[in-house]
């Protein structure tokens, strides 16, 4: 089952049975994101295309176990729910790749809201043993995809953020000039996780053109209201991360959190606070994609934040287009 939203500029389609990703996004009947394998490959082995939830966390863990609010996991490589990165055989991109658990709530022309009860299903808690509830509402103008997730811990347990998406934005790299807001990277192994170091990035100085330039950079602190953008001669497409949602509670070390991590407070975009930037060599897409923490936070506690029972997580990005 696709879904469509229309205005007179813009469609989007999600994929409800098909861990609600966007899977397109046509501005004036032109695509915007980059297809990939399509649906197909997503669904048999994980190829991301479009714009996929990585939940409940993003990018790569460094191991196969991780401890967060005194609960031991140890991921089982056998489930289907578990990914694994091809180059360093770590897990990768969470537990809800092409999920078929989401229920439509509400579908109308121009918005869509879809929630799935994590703690519903048995078999993700063995793996993520957090129990809530997972909210994600949509909507569009013809300038703009709003995407808006709710995190609401349904039992008496706290429940850590790490969540992202990756948007993969089409792109004619020869043509193209990039806007990165950012003021930190945060410095990788060759397995593409944080070493715990870090190297300051002056404002405007990865900004230009995107030519022969290649990425897959980690980015721990953020300009606030950042917008990362792409332009060519005739628009640009921003990925925007909103402030913080007024309903929070997500403060460091929420109540349960066992004191782990920090909250990663004074970095820019509210609810999102990380991102990371992917652009292989020779690519013709860019990827912008919103972090509600770095990379391995789940296991390292550094910047991971939690939701208290009784409160609720809200974190908010939108793709805009803006023609010249």
């Amino acid at each position: 089952m696709s879904v469509r939203l229309r205005t007179d500029a813009l469609e989007a389609t999600y994929l409800p049975e098909l861990g609600m990703v966007c899977s397109s996004m046509l501005y004036e009947g032109e695509e915007l994101l980059a297809q990939q394998g399509g649906p197909e490959a997503y669904a048999e082995r994980g190829s991301s295309f479009g714009i996929p939830l990585l939940y409940p966390w993003a990018n790569r863990l460094s191991g196969w176990e991780y401890e967060a609010g005194g609960r031991r996991v140890e991921l089982d490589r056998r489930s289907p729910f578990v990914h694994v990165d091809a180059a360093t055989g770590l897990p990768i991109h969470g537990l809800l790749t092409a999920s078929r658990l989401w229920s439509v709530v509400e579908s109308l022309p121009g918005s869509l809201a879809a929630a799935l009860d994590f703690g519903a299903h048995p078999e993700l808690l063995a793996l993520f043993p957090f129990p809530h509830m997972l909210e994600l509402t949509v909507g569009v103008s013809d300038d703009r995809l709003a995407v808006r997730t709710v995190v609401t811990p349904t039992a008496d347990v706290a429940v850590p953020i790490s969540f992202g998406f990756h948007p993969y934005l089409v792109c004619d790299r020869r043509n193209a000039t990039i806007e990165l807001p950012v003021r930190r990277r945060a410095v990788l192994d060759e397995r593409g996780l944080p070493r715990g170091e870090h190297q300051p990035v002056a404002p405007g100085l990865l900004d230009g053109p995107l030519g022969g330039r290649a990425f897959d950079d980690s980015f721990d602190e953020l300009a606030p209201e950042p917008a990362f953008s792409v332009a060519d001669e005739r628009r640009t497409i921003s990925i925007e991360m909103m402030g913080e949602a007024g309903a929070g509670g997500a403060g460091a070390g929420g109540a349960g959190a066992g004191g782990a991590g920090a909250g990663g407070e004074g970095a820019g975009g509210g609810g999102f606070r990380t991102a990371q930037v992917y652009s292989p060599a020779g690519a013709e897409f860019i990827c912008f994609e919103p972090m509600t923490a770095p990379v391995d936070a789940l296991r390292s506690g550094d910047g991971l934040r939690w939701v208290a029972p009784g409160e609720r997580f809200e974190a908010e990005f939108a793709v805009s287009i803006r023609s010249r």
